[in-house]
């Protein structure tokens, strides 16, 4: 009876579900990150990735996987340390081409899809990037990064010894750009390579002192294959001075090497180029305005036979980011920036109509079926871990494929967005969101965090971010509010362009309206705990609130431009301040004083903490040292996290885990 009794009360405790917490950095840290499926030739199976962080180890580990497209169980196909990425089936579907880092450099390596050891096929001394497979069968491509004047392999490989062997790490360079993001070029030139899939010498099929991706501006892939393996179509910038040029065109080579053929004259960035199943076209990407790196990107093919180009999107207010040609040739499904969201669009060749497939969310990746009924994409949430999903494009039926991160997220008292619209500047809506902290009570009031964007020309979207985590900064107790204010994408290019040469006018005054909107609206936020946060323009953002408002109890600027003209002296990305600033310093130095922070660095009061790294080129360091040493200067309370190992972005785990409780703890600090 005894007995009983205790099963009678102890069995409903193993049916009650356990409460939800709020999500940690290790939470975080440990989710499987799911990136790049590629469906089998016959259509029954997705090769994918997924890269986990170690926390412990400081390092990242990147594995291949196979899940049915009908789902279920994944099963992992590689197991080896280090980077295995870019799974390329081969035609006959029983292999899987990659790019593995396992035994050091990146090379090429083949894995049976029925399981077995991975065969190395490729040995190159400057390593292996950017795999793609042709649709015969029988030729690799590849970049790589090599010195333009080797005539082969081993010239490179001596060189890359004598720098190695050298005593001495000084540079000497005569030419603009001499670095790029966070690596210095050393006389190098990114190059593609072809190599036959058996093994063998690689053919540098873009010989000469040029850049095969280009340095920047490229698309998500920057060369492809004929239909035949015969051609292959690539981007690069032929201009001299490539810091100040986004000019990008489209070239045509034949895949067993000869002479480059240009097949695009825009002074403008032309990217990805992606040849229609029947050969007739090579649809790519142009934007129509050179020396601007966020013009709209626009699908245009061209007609191979003839050279007539044919813009399909030209009367389309979208920005076209992924494609795919459908097998009979007739359509490309696009995605593209879309009032926070990343929508998947349909548009036909013979009348340019665009159809919407899916607006709501964040999917992205795109990858169609061989019969052209299955589209296979990655989807995510700003609650909601990346997972592959599919799409029955007739149906408009979407089934999740992967659970990868299900258990985990499970556990997790996440909130998904809340939007909203307000008035901005001159009459302009503007779009906004909310995610609310765990076990939210509207009887509360509760300290926010203001979010602010980079680029300038990007967008918060429902998007499960790693480095800037909505759910990590709500887990604290925190109303984390993001608004898409002037500049951003995905609501027309008239919107987007309004914050050129304009950078602390209309978009501060958007973001200073939606704050006084969300202390109107929501009365659960307590408009005396207030709190900004920003990397790259969203860090300049935070130094120009600096020095106009003192409503926010306390700052974080990652990255951040403090001092316009310094930036332009030292960043390797020049047509981006030239455009936005509308000439150089010594040009148009009005227009440079006008938007610096630095003029109005004597009104600083507010806390601020300045996150910055030694290897970010885009926007140097000494921006971060110059703000940290004006408010230390003046008294005000400040603190500078320094990476002498990060560079636009921290990225190693242990870094990362320290950004977020130093940016965190300030928070509370200053907002508790």
């Amino acid at each position: 009876m005894k007995q009983l009794l205790f099963l009678i009360c102890v069995v409903p405790l193993f049916l009650v579900s356990q409460p939800k917490r709020a999500i940690t950095f290790d939470d975080l840290i440990g989710m499987g990150r799911v990136s790049d499926p590629r469906v089998s030739p016959d259509g029954q199976w997705i090769a994918f990735v997924i890269t986990y962080h170690n926390k412990v180890e400081n390092k990242t580990n990147s594995n291949i996987y196979l899940v049915s497209v009908n789902g279920g169980e994944a099963k992992q196909l590689t197991s080896a340390k280090g980077s295995n990425n870019s799974p390329r089936w081969m035609p006959d579907g029983k292999s899987i081409a990659f790019v593995s880092t396992r035994d050091g450099e990146a090379q090429i390596w083949s894995i049976p899809v029925s399981g077995g050891e991975a065969k190395k096929v490729s040995a190159l001394s400057t390593g292996v990037a950017g795999l793609v497979v042709s649709p015969a069968g029988n030729w690799f491509a590849f970049n790589s990064e090599v010195y333009p004047d080797c005539p082969d392999d081993d010239c490179n490989q001596k060189k890359n010894e004598e720098v190695e062997k050298s005593k001495v790490r000084a540079k000497l360079f005569d030419r603009l750009p001499y670095r790029i993001w966070n690596s210095w070029k050393d006389g190098k030139r990114s190059h593609l390579f072809v190599m036959p899939t058996t093994g063998g010498k690689a053919t540098d099929v873009t010989p000469g002192d040029f850049d095969t991706p280009p340095i920047d501006l490229g698309g998500n892939w920057d060369y492809a294959f004929s239909p035949d393996s015969k051609e292959l179509a690539f981007s690069r910038n032929p201009d001299n001075m490539v810091a100040i040029s986004t000019n990008n065109e489209m070239y045509t080579v034949p895949a067993a090497g000869g002479t480059p053929k240009k097949i695009t004259e825009n002074p403008a960035n032309d990217s990805q180029p992606l040849y229609s199943p029947d050969g007739k076209y090579i649809a790519y990407r142009a934007m129509k305005r050179a020396g601007f790196e966020a013009d709209q990107n626009q699908l245009v093919l061209y007609e191979r036979s003839s050279g007539k180009l044919t813009n399909l999107t030209e009367a389309v207010d979208y920005s076209v980011n992924d494609v795919v040609w459908s097998p009979d040739s007739k359509s490309l499904i696009f995605n593209a920036d879309d009032k926070g969201n990343e929508s998947i669009f349909r548009i036909t060749v013979s009348d340019k109509k665009v159809q919407t497939l899916l607006n709501k969310g964040y999917n992205h990746s795109l990858r169609l079926s061989p019969d052209g009924k299955t589209l296979v994409f990655i989807r995510e949430a700003i609650h909601k871990p990346a997972e592959i999903y599919k799409m029955d494009i007739q149906r408009a039926d979407i089934r999740k494929i992967t659970s990868i991160n299900d258990e985990r997220a499970q556990q997790l008292d996440m909130s998904p967005l809340e939007d909203f619209w307000f008035e901005g500047t001159e009459g302009a809506k503007v779009h906004g969101w909310i995610v609310k902290p765990p076990s939210f009570s509207a009887a509360k009031k509760y300290p926010m965090v203001y979010l602010i964007h980079g680029g300038p020309q990007g967008q918060w979207g429902d998007q499960f971010h790693y480095r800037w985590s909505a759910q990590m900064f709500a887990s604290r107790g925190y109303v984390v509010a993001m608004v898409n204010p002037r500049g951003s994408t995905g609501y027309g290019h008239k919107f987007t362009d309004e914050i050129t040469g304009d950078w602390g006018g209309k978009v501060y005054d958007d973001l200073m309206k939606g704050v006084d909107y969300i202390l109107k609206t929501y009365a659960f936020v307590d408009g005396n705990r207030l709190a900004a946060a920003g990397a790259s323009y969203g860090g300049y953002m935070v130094n120009w609130i600096a020095g106009h408002t003192d409503r926010f109890k306390c700052l974080v600027n990652h990255d951040g431009v403090y001092n316009p003209s310094s930036m332009y002296g030292t960043t390797e990305e020049l047509w981006f301040v030239e455009w936005e600033y509308k000439g150089t310093p010594y040009q148009n130095p009005e227009l440079y004083k006008k938007w610096s922070p630095l003029e109005y660095a004597s009104r600083f009061k507010t806390p601020m903490l300045v996150v910055h790294g030694q290897q970010d080129f885009r926007v140097d360091v000494s921006e971060g040292f110059q703000v940290f040493t004006a408010l230390q200067r003046q008294g005000v309370k400040s603190k500078m996290l320094y990476f002498p190992d990060e560079g636009h972005w921290v990225m190693k785990p242990a870094n990362a885990e320290l950004w977020y409780k130093t940016v965190l703890d300030w928070i509370d600090e200053n907002t508790k």
